[in-house]
């Protein structure tokens, strides 16, 4: 089992402009959505309340990346 399924912004930026590719799951609820001043774009929106029954709709071809405040 991982013990540490945690990434660092940091980290992340390395992976992304090294070509690495990720699905982004926007786990914010609706209220703090809207209001946010900043939205990843192509990130699937899935209130974390939501997640299991919305799992069918995070595609599994790629390492998944959830995302909150």
């Amino acid at each position: 089992m991982i013990d540490d399924l945690r990434i660092t912004v940091d980290e992340l930026q390395e992976r992304v402009e090294a070509g690495d590719e990720f699905t982004f799951v926007d786990t914010r609820n609706p209220q703090v959505w809207v209001q946010a001043r900043e939205i990843l774009p192509h990130a699937i929106r899935i209130p974390v309340d939501d997640l299991d029954k919305n799992v069918a709709r995070i595609p599994k071809n790629k390492p998944i990346v959830a995302y909150c405040t």
